[in-house]
Order: C-alpha cells, then structure tokens, then sequence
C-alpha cells in the first residue's frame, strides 16, 4: 500500500499568523517537521498540503525552493483538503498531520503506521484517540476509503474543519486502532498554537539539535525532567480549555 502524509500548512494561523515559516534554529519550522518526517521507514511520501488562498502562495514558494511536495485545496473545508491532495497523489493510506507539530517523533509516527497495517479492515488508527503521548506527537492514519466515505457524507462545518471528529463523536461506527505510549506523557504540549509554544519548541531545539539533531521522544522526556522550569513557558496554554480539543485541523 502507498503511504502519504499529508501535512494541512497555512498561513493565516489566528492566534499565530506566519506560525509555519517561522523560523526554529534559522531553519523554518515546517521544514523542521519535515526533516523529522524524513526518517520515518513506513512512509512513501511527504505531501504539504495548503490552501488556494493567495495568502499561502508562501507555503508554496517555501515548498516548490526546496523540493518538497505541496498540493493546494479548499481553504475552510479542511476534509475537502485531506481528500483532494490524497486523491489526487493516489495514496491507500492517509496519514493525517498538521504542519504545527516541529518536534514530532518519526519513531511515534511509523508505530502509529504500523498498528494500522497490521490490523485487517482498519479505518482510523490514532495516538489520539486515546490521549497518552504529548500534543504534538499527533499521528493519524486512515484508509483512503474512510476518507472518502467522511468527505461525501459530512455536511456539518464543523465536522469538515475538524476532520476525524466525527470519527471520534461515533466510534461504533468504525474500527479504529488506539495506539498508546508506553508512559503516559499527555500533560506534555508540544505542538504550537501560541507565542508561547514557539518559544517552547524554540528552546527544546536550542537544549537538544546541536548536539543531536535525531533526537526524539526519550531526549524530550530526559529533558523535561532534568528542566521542570521549561514547562512553565507554555503551562498557562496548556491549562486552557480552548487547546484541550482532541484534534486540531
């Protein structure tokens, strides 16, 4: 099977605008992301996918100058997207992200991938449906045919910006795979929705790239325990309700 992530990227971030060419060590933290993407072994293909917008002809410009793979859809309808850009690069599996996870662990992701393959007739395999990894590990992966199945039934806005809520709000509906870590690290946010988880992210990557730029879940972790205060940067982000959703479009 043809495995392709599809990364949602834009620009127009309300709380963060610009928040996915900022830039992490001089680097973009798009790119950041893809770089960590690039070592996973169960994917075939990287694929940015942004809107029509003119306001993201920047994420386009940014892809198209280093090589990367973007495709561009509706700019709202975040499920017509998804189901565009997989329709249109012919991928059997969907692994849905979202391009504000700079410190996403590959080694996360391939066993989100993997637990999908391995389950006969799975529709929706998630590390977030049941939340034990931190936010920003989030990895999820769909048949192409459940995909398709959401796109033309959902009418319901809210559904089509938030693309497997529907998923999760009717669960007997579908064979889903949790997939959970082995510790439970959901009080971790690592994604970035704010100025203040830029400043996290920003500050883990100062900690941990020069002298590892492979590191993942296990050197964040040893991190955090040996600098509690670093979970003080974002902590007052972390406690609000607005961010505690299960998924982010």
């Amino acid at each position: 099977m043809k495995k392709t992530a599809v990364i949602a990227a834009r620009m127009s971030s309300t709380r963060l605008p610009g928040k996915v060419l900022r830039p992490i060590l001089g680097v973009p933290m798009l790119e950041r992301m893809i770089e960590r993407l690039r070592r996973c072994r169960q994917l075939d293909e990287i694929v940015i996918a942004t809107s029509t917008s003119p306001g993201d002809d920047a994420v386009v410009d940014f892809a198209r100058e280093r090589s990367f793979l973007v495709e561009r859809g509706p700019e709202n309808d975040v499920l017509g997207r998804y189901f565009e850009v997989a329709s249109r690069r012919g991928g059997e599996v969907v692994v849905r992200l979202t391009g504000d996870c700079p410190l996403i662990d590959p080694e996360v992701t391939d066993r989100v991938i993997a637990a999908h393959l391995a389950e006969p007739g799975a529709e929706l395999s998630s590390n977030v449906f049941v939340r034990t990894y931190p936010r920003g590990f989030d990895t999820e992966v769909l048949s192409f045919s459940l995909l398709e199945r959401l796109h033309r039934e959902l009418k319901d806005p809210l559904y089509r910006e938030h693309v497997t809520n529907f998923v999760y709000d009717y669960p007997e509906k579908f064979k889903i795979v949790s997939v959970t870590a082995p510790a439970d690290g959901s009080d971790l946010r690592l994604c970035v929705d704010t100025e203040e988880d830029f400043k996290l992210a920003v500050s883990v990557y100062d900690a941990l790239y020069p002298a590892n730029p492979v590191f993942g879940a296990a050197e964040i972790a040893a991190l955090f325990k040996a600098r509690p205060e670093l979970r003080g940067i974002n902590s007052a982000v972390t406690q609000s309700k607005i961010f505690m959703r299960r998924t982010r479009a």
